[in-house]
């Protein structure tokens, strides 16, 4: 099925009307596109140098990068070495210590496998849920994506869990300098290439995008477009397959446009 021009012209005014009030402190309350400031305030400018770990926290998976960045280098000629690691279903269902106790076993194995157990590197967390931010290593989590129900999760810290996990593992340390959602990271990544990027999209089992506001000063927007729909507004364009789709997530009612 698909929508006709008519509805997405609809489903584009309801999302720049929702984007407004999430921008807005006098009603970004009520908003469901939660326009989530990342206190990312800059992009790369090519003076970054030295080695750094990657973590990204999907869905279903767990993805290490090992990043070694010259000073001036192009990021495609960077070297690096990553590995995917599947997260068992029983740990999506599980508890925070579960979950996180699994991601720091995942990253202990990488640590061995880039020969790296003995060094406390950098690291930044990419995450695919939505995270608010109070600074550029704290992001509280406000609601796990579909295929995640670790509930006791919800309005903690993730890096200071991840901080938890890797202390109760025992053999290897890292300095989290940062936890950024997933569509900054892809920002990051083009703008090191090209400095005039400045939108990031997701689309994949979901959707999301990310902006530059330059209003005030310059600040990274994580939108959780995902999240339109959750109050209703979209109620005259789903249908029933959609509704049952719904129903059939851990979360109903949740991010709507999404799924």
């Amino acid at each position: 099925m698909c929508l006709r021009e008519d509805q997405l012209q609809i489903i584009s005014v309801l999302f720049e009307a929702e984007m407004k009030k999430g921008l807005s402190s006098k009603s970004r309350a009520v908003a469901a596109v939660k326009m989530l400031p990342t206190h990312v305030c800059a992009s790369p400018n090519r003076s970054e140098s030295g080695q750094y770990l990657g973590l990204e926290l999907e869905e279903t998976r767990v993805r290490a990068v090992l990043l070694n960045i010259r000073n001036g280098q192009p990021l495609h000629h960077t070297n690096l070495h990553h590995k995917i690691y599947e997260v068992p279903l029983q740990r999506l269902h599980t508890g925070a210590e579960e979950y996180f106790d699994h991601v720091a076993q995942c990253i202990s194995d990488f640590l061995d496998f880039v020969g790296k157990k003995n060094t406390c590197l950098p690291a930044a967390l990419t995450v695919s849920f939505p995270c608010e931010q109070t600074a550029t290593d704290k992001g509280t989590v406000l609601n796990w994506s579909r295929c995640v129900k670790a509930t006791d999760c919800e309005r903690q810290d993730v890096v200071t869990m991840l901080r938890e996990a890797i202390d109760r593992h025992g053999t290897f340390d890292l300095d989290i300098v940062a936890v950024v959602n997933d569509t900054v990271g892809t920002m990051i990544s083009c703008a090191y290439d090209d400095p005039q990027c400045e939108v990031g999209l997701i689309v994949g089992t979901g959707v999301n995008i990310f902006f530059t506001e330059n209003k005030e000063q310059r600040m990274c927007i994580n939108t959780e477009c995902g999240r339109l729909g959750e109050n209703g507004s979209l109620n005259d364009i789903i249908t029933p397959y959609d509704i049952q789709v719904d129903l059939d997530s851990l979360h109903p009612g949740k991010q709507r446009y999404k799924t």
